[in-house]
């Protein structure tokens, strides 16, 4: 795991959205192991790996952005009151 660096959606590497660019850089293994285990958590856990993409794709901040498209959307929700 690499502590010093946060957690991001990677703007290099990615295919789809970045999550899993990201989550290889911050525990430090290659890209490709990660990609396999959401593809493999989708067929064998009843579609979780797709659900758990998408979560981290709302959850996880984009790489160089202060918060996440959740964070952003409640914020803006919360000012717009």
């Amino acid at each position: 795991m690499n502590a010093t660096a946060p957690l991001h959606r990677a703007a290099n590497g990615r295919m789809a959205t970045g999550v899993a660019a990201g989550l290889a850089d911050y525990l430090g293994v290659d890209v490709t192991i990660v990609r396999i285990g959401f593809v493999v958590a989708a067929f064998l856990g009843g579609g979780l790996g797709i659900v758990a993409y998408l979560a981290g794709s709302l959850l996880i901040p984009e790489e160089g952005a202060d918060e996440s498209v959740a964070t952003s959307f409640i914020h803006s929700v919360s000012n717009g009151r």
